[in-house]
């Protein structure tokens, strides 16, 4: 009945594992085309965003660098720490190219480009650079970023400040995918996420590491007497409160003038039109998805009657919502079980997401969702809403197949040589003391892609004698009978049985007839 070559897979593991290649792959496909297109407008938003930020940087180190030029006394040692940070932060900033560029060459091979990548779904890139292979880097950044956070905080006075550069740059472990105890810093941002996922947050972290130098150097030139500054230069700087705007929002920015004068408060035109507060502050309504563009200039009246003017120019994204549903075990939900589900909105908070399901309920519970459906074979569809700018909108709606459990296979718990308890599942020698220390039979799924518990009903033992007649012999429910141990003593080296018509029973009520076990006697 089974083989005797121990090596060889039972027809029904090699099943279980051309199913996990399948619904592996299946898991990849399970990313929309619209949401990883998603990822990809907002990286392209954040890169504009940080060519941005980064000539502001510049224009900051520039007017240190003239007080310094003035007053060397003054100004130099505030100068020189400027520029050191400005190293620090172009070193990480390239660090973190190299990264971006790795796992494009993972995904799409040595002519990879990661602004546009040709397989921006794959989900081993980002594992394999930053987390998985002998050598990742993930570790090595995490670490970067932590020296870096060290420097820059002990630069900036201000408390509020330094917490939001702290929480900008924090490094600490992160609950992600539903798990009970924190994961890695890398590992929850990098493991098996799709590369342009991983390609797009490794340049929001570049984005952080601007605005980090940005507060640092204007914390150093805070520390110069800004009417040095004032007399030698003025720049205008568009400073947007939100990056990154989706369809139906604001888009919100302040527009200032840097060291400029607190007696006097200078007048905003955008397009040839003064805006309507004093205190620098545009709202362009977001009603059409795309990029956009506003130029203007900011007029400064001085104490002795003159008035200079300053152009500036910028840019923003409108992009449509989106969400990301995901199954954490599979892409699929699995009747008579609770399911996992991932469910966030890209800049909405938890507390204003909402999501319900057809074919089945959905509950929340902290920060994920868990899904029971009831109909096999019919889809249940999560839809997803969140409040936007005081407004309940639907931003996505995702359907999964619901799929029967799979049948469970048997096993007998038995204690190792080192004391543990361990899960014997046939097909390979077990010593008669362990055999004879067994209670009875046990089912699960357990395959790393399920953990499901299944109760045992009822079970049959199938022995020979040397005639080669079967001897059958019927448990006590889940448990050994008299008369089976009786038998197990009987066994001699080398011997062995079956257990086989194994009934049990899982959490979807279901009864069924699984796979038989051949023990082997050693």
């Amino acid at each position: 009945m089974g083989s005797n070559n121990t090596r060889n897979l039972s027809p029904r593991q090699k099943m279980i594992n051309l199913m996990y290649i399948v619904l592996t792959a299946m898991l990849a496909l399970s990313v929309s085309s619209d949401v990883l297109d998603g990822f990809g407008q907002v990286d392209e938003g954040l890169s504009r965003s940080n060519a941005n930020v980064e000539s502001r940087n510049t224009a900051l180190l520039d007017r240190l660098e003239a007080v310094a030029s003035q007053n060397p006394e003054k100004g130099g040692a505030w100068r020189d720490k400027a520029v050191e940070i400005h190293s620090m932060t172009g070193s990480l900033y390239a660090l973190i190219d190299t990264l971006k560029l790795a796992i494009a060459v993972e995904a799409d091979g040595e002519d990879a480009d990661p602004g546009n990548l040709r397989h921006p779904e794959n989900r081993e890139a980002s594992s394999v650079v930053m987390v998985t292979a002998p050598d990742a880097r993930g570790e090595e950044l995490r670490k970067a970023i932590e020296r870096y956070r060290e420097q820059v905080t002990a630069l900036v006075p201000d408390p509020v400040k330094r917490d939001n550069l702290q929480r900008a740059l924090s490094t600490d472990p992160m609950l992600r995918d539903g798990a009970l105890a924190k994961r890695p810093w890398e590992e929850a941002l990098f493991l098996s996420k799709p590369a342009v996922a991983s390609v797009t947050m490794l340049t929001k972290l570049q984005n952080d590491l601007l605005y980090a130098e940005g507060e640092v150097l204007g914390a150093l030139l805070a520390n110069v007497d800004a009417g040095d500054v004032r007399v030698n230069e003025l720049r205008a700087f568009v400073i947007p409160s939100s990056r990154n705007v989706m369809r139906g929002a604001s888009y919100r920015a302040d527009i200032v003038l840097a060291a400029v004068d607190t007696t006097q408060r200078p007048r905003v035109y955008i397009d040839g039109r003064r805006l309507d507060n004093d205190r620098g502050v545009l709202e362009i309504d977001a009603s059409a998805t795309g990029a956009f563009s506003y130029s203007g200039y900011i007029e400064l009246p001085h104490h002795d009657g003159t008035v200079t003017r300053h152009d500036f120019e910028s840019t923003y994204n409108v992009i449509e919502p989106g969400a990301t549903v995901s199954a954490k075990m599979m892409n699929v939900l699995y009747a008579g079980i609770d399911n996992p589900l991932g469910i966030s909105v890209l800049g909405v908070p938890q507390s204003s997401v909402s999501a319900t399901m057809t074919n089945g309920s959905l509950v929340r519970r902290g920060d994920e969702w868990i899904a029971r459906p009831d109909r096999i074979g019919e889809q249940a569809v999560v839809t997803v809403a969140a409040d936007i700018d005081g407004s309940r909108r639907q931003v996505a709606s995702t359907g999964f197949m619901v799929r029967r459990l799979p049948d469970p296979a048997p096993y007998m718990t038995i204690t190792d040589q080192a004391g543990n308890k361990v899960r014997y599942r046939g097909s390979k020698p077990i010593a008669k003391s362990q055999l004879m220390q067994a209670q009875g039979v046990e089912a699960a799924i357990d395959d790393n892609l399920l953990d499901v518990n299944y109760r045992v009903l009822g079970f049959e033992t199938l022995f020979f004698d040397s005639m080669g007649n079967a001897m059958p012999e019927l448990s006590d429910g889940p448990r050994f009978s008299s008369r089976q141990r009786e038998a197990f003593r009987r066994l001699s080296r080398g011997k062995r049985f079956f257990i086989s018509r194994v009934r049990a029973v899982g959490p979807d009520g279901v009864e069924r007839d699984i796979s038989p076990m051949e023990v082997i006697v050693n």
